[in-house]
Order: C-alpha cells, then sequence, then structure tokens
C-alpha cells in the first residue's frame, strides 16, 4: 500500500515540473447537484490531465542506464501525451503504444512531443505489445501498475486535502475519482486517507470501461471487454496494487452510461464554466448518485481529471447521444 510518505516525496520530487492546479468552490455545480461541490481542476494540469504527475515522478526516479535505454508505455489518449511531453522535457527517448481508436488529437501530440508512436488495433494489443517492448529492454512507465506513478498520482489528493482548507466555509463530506486502470483514485484515496481520514472516496467507471467493479465483485483483478466510446478510461484490467487500494480505501464503484459523461462534459462547460473529457463528465451523474446516498450535509470535492478532447469529438458523441 502507498503511504502519505511516498506521495509526499513525490510531490518534492516533481515540484518544478509540474503545475500546482487550482482547487476552487464552484457555484454553478453547487446549484446544478444541489449540494456544496468543491473542483480540483487537474484539467489545467501540464499536458491536460493529471497523468503528467505520475509520468514525471517516474521519469525523475530512473537511473542513468534506464533513461539512456529508454521509456515506453501503453496509453489511450493521456498517459502517453503525459510521457511523451515530460520525457522531451527531460531527455529521455520515449515510445508510446495506443489503440487505433485512440482520439485523433492525443495521436498528434504525442508524436508532435517527439515520442515514437505503435498503433495497434485495441487496447488488449496494445498491452501485449508493449509487455514485448519492455521485456526488448525499455523501461516501462505503466499507468497504473507501479507505485511511484500512484504516489505521483497521489499528489492530487495532497493538494486537494491542503487546499480546501484555504476555501473560505468549505468542508468535504465525499470525493469522486474516475477509475481507468485505478491509478488516480488509489493515491487520492491514500492520500486523504492520511489527511482527512473522515472522508469517503467514491470512483466511478463508464459501461464498458469496467475493470474496477468487475475485480471487486471477482475479489482480484480479471480482463473485461472492452466497448466504452471514453477510451482514457479503458484498461483491459486493473492491477493487483490498484485493486488492494480501492478494496480498501474506496467506498464504492459506480457505473454510468457513456451518454450521461457526455451529458457530464457539457453540464460542466455550461454550469462550471470548464472544458473537459468524458472521463471527467461522468464524475456529475455519480456525484448525483452519492448526493442522493449521502443526503442532506454532503459536500462533495470533484477530481475534474483531463481535458483532452476537441469540439468536433465532443459534438459527435454529443450527436450520437442526441443531447444537441
Amino acid at each position: 500500500m502507498i503511504g502519505i510518505q511516498e506521495i509526499e516525496a513525490a510531490a518534492e520530487r516533481i515540484a518544478g515540473q509540474v503545475v500546482r492546479t487550482p482547487t476552487v468552490a464552484s457555484p454553478g455545480l453547487t446549484a446544478l447537484l444541489g449540494v456544496p461541490v468543491i473542483a480540483k481542476l487537474e484539467l489545467l494540469q501540464r499536458t491536460g490531465s493529471f497523468k503528467a504527475r505520475g509520468a514525471t515522478a517516474k521519469l525523475l526516479s530512473l537511473g542513468a542506464a534506464e533513461r539512456a535505454a529508454g521509456v515506453v508505455a501503453v496509453s489511450g489518449g493521456n498517459h502517453g501525451i503525459a510521457l511523451a511531453v515530460m520525457a522531451a522535457a527531460l531527455d529521455v527517448k520515449a515510445t508510446v503504444v495506443m489503440p487505433r481508436t485512440a482520439p485523433a488529437r492525443s495521436l498528434a501530440l504525442v508524436r508532435e512531443a517527439g515520442a515514437s508512436v505503435r498503433l495497434t488495433d485495441g487496447m488488449d494489443s496494445a498491452f501485449q505489445l508493449v509487455t514485448r517492448l519492455r521485456d526488448e529492454g525499455l523501461t516501462l512507465v505503466h499507468p497504473f501498475d507501479d507505485p511511484v506513478v500512484i504516489a505521483g498520482q497521489g499528489t492530487v489528493g495532497l493538494e486537494l486535502a491542503e487546499d480546501v482548507e484555504t476555501i473560505e466555509g468549505a468542508r468535504l463530506t465525499d470525493v469522486v475519482v474516475s477509475i481507468g486502470g485505478g491509478g488516480l483514485i488509489a493515491g487520492v484515496a491514500a492520500a486523504l486517507a492520511a489527511r482527512r481520514p473522515g472522508v469517503r472516496v467514491w470512483g466511478v467507471e463508464t459501461e464498458g470501461a469496467e475493470a474496477m467493479s468487475a475485480a471487486l465483485k471477482a475479489g482480484g483483478p480479471v480482463p473485461v471487454p472492452l466497448s466504452s466510446v471514453v477510451t482514457t478510461l479503458s484498461a483491459p484490467s486493473v492491477s493487483q496494487l490498484t485493486y488492494d487500494h480501492v478494496s480498501a480505501l474506496v467506498e464504492e464503484v459506480l457505473v454510468v452510461s457513456d451518454r450521461d459523461a457526455v451529458q457530464g462534459c457539457l453540464d460542466l462547460a455550461d454550469h462550471a464554466k470548464v472544458w473537459a473529457e468524458p472521463a471527467a463528465g461522468c464524475l456529475l451523474s455519480a456525484a448525483r448518485q452519492v448526493a442522493a446516498r449521502v443526503g442532506d450535509g454532503a459536500r462533495i470535492g470533484l477530481v475534474v481529471c483531463g481535458g483532452n478532447t476537441t469540439p468536433r469529438e465532443l459534438t459527435g458523441w454529443a450527436d450520437r447521444f442526441a443531447l444537441l
């Protein structure tokens, strides 16, 4: 299990390389959800998502031989962007394996950063290829099955716990976090367990990207079929490491539809004035469920994890689900 000491060490390691993103009260989301809402705006992070934290922590932990050999990662979008950009900044050669279904903008950003891109037909084959490249000598920067990466992502929770104290009248009872492979929620839950032990942490997945829900039902990681449009949440399975953290520290994992995730993006733009991707949009549907369960006194924190989507992509999804 990742402890607060590892997260604090990661915060010191990555300081100066990543952004301390704002934590703000959101009057618009408060009115929409009917309970006080605090938003951690990680979509304003360098590379557009929280992934820069874990990638940077891992890159800065490498020895000279590992840096010289280069690194490799598998990604549906944000982890690849983060690794490509941060590896270029730290003068490390990077290879990113991505499914052909990854957003075109994500592919472009990875290439523009100078990383080598390897495309596969899906996430299952992407994970298989990245394992082979690791065995050939590249250092794997796993998106979630790595304690250093999880500690880096945990700095989101560390900042949230600290910054909420600076917001007048703010108090958190519950925090909602999106789940792909589980690295973000594992780190955030570990940080909050140490710094805000009374706060409940809830996870949210989209239908067709339910790796953590399936693991919790099975008693451990299992492979799952993937069909969600939210490719940044589409891990073929979680890891034992993230499963252990979620099973021990997270209240429950909620599952929402792709339609609700896209509607959440529109609501975030309309009511919070932020441009988020569906991996963050799914938070709103889950937050409504949390507010209904908790009842009076609920004060909800949302980790708005990323904003790497284009107007064309978002309007395309909205048209598909008849939301416009």
